[in-house]
């Protein structure tokens, strides 16, 4: 009986229950909850780095060594890759608030453009190395030098991650995967490309300023 009373319940009654409103159901979603820990988690491994360059930093005087005094100019090119990393914050921001209103169009564009971003923080990133190098800045050169590639190494690997998760979301999107009640990754992936970014900030703050 109980059975063929199910039967009898039409399809379209189970539809809702395939993609819950993403407003709907109260509390926090496994995908963003999962991403919270993980941030966390990535939050104690940032701590433990900045713990190792102070550490490292008091023990070596003076800092920055005589010949690399200058090598780490704030306005230089890094500065132009630092805004262009806030602005994709911002895009990224702005793609979530389209999507939660239905707006795809807007939500493509926008995550599209912090993808792009992205990408080309990367690469700035990558031409300053260079520059770098030129300068006799290197992975070798003593613990100045260690400290500087190991810390923005590790950002550099983050926000790497962080561009292969805005490629899918777009991939998705692009998909028709996402809409104003389902959009749980793309919650989840823009927390952390604002993680990346506010660890991006610190660290220029510590390396260039202090």
């Amino acid at each position: 009986m109980t059975a063929d009373g199910h039967a009898m319940i039409p399809a379209d009654e189970h539809a809702p229950l395939a993609g819950l409103a993403h407003d709907s159901r109260g509390g926090i979603s496994n995908v963003i909850l999962g991403m919270i820990l993980f941030i966390a988690s990535e939050v104690m491994f940032f701590a433990g780095l900045f713990a190792v360059y102070f550490s490292t930093r008091a023990a070596n005087k003076p800092w920055p060594p005589e010949e690399f005094k200058g090598v780490l100019n704030p306005l230089s090119l890094i500065l132009v890759a630092t805004v262009i990393l806030i602005i994709s914050s911002v895009t990224c921001q702005l793609a979530i608030r389209a999507i939660r209103r239905g707006d795809r169009r807007g939500f493509l564009r926008n995550i599209g453009m912090t993808f792009v971003l992205g990408i080309v923080f990367l690469v700035l990133q990558a031409y300053d190395y260079s520059l770098l190098f030129q300068e006799g800045l290197t992975l070798g050169s003593g613990p100045f030098g260690t400290t500087y590639f190991t810390l923005t190494g590790f950002h550099g690997a983050h926000v790497f991650g962080g561009v292969i998760m805005l490629g899918v979301i777009l991939y998705r999107g692009m998909s028709g995967q996402f809409s104003a009640k389902h959009h749980d990754a793309v919650e989840a992936a823009s927390l952390y490309w604002h993680f990346v970014d506010v660890v991006w900030i610190v660290l220029f703050s510590i390396l260039y300023f202090l």
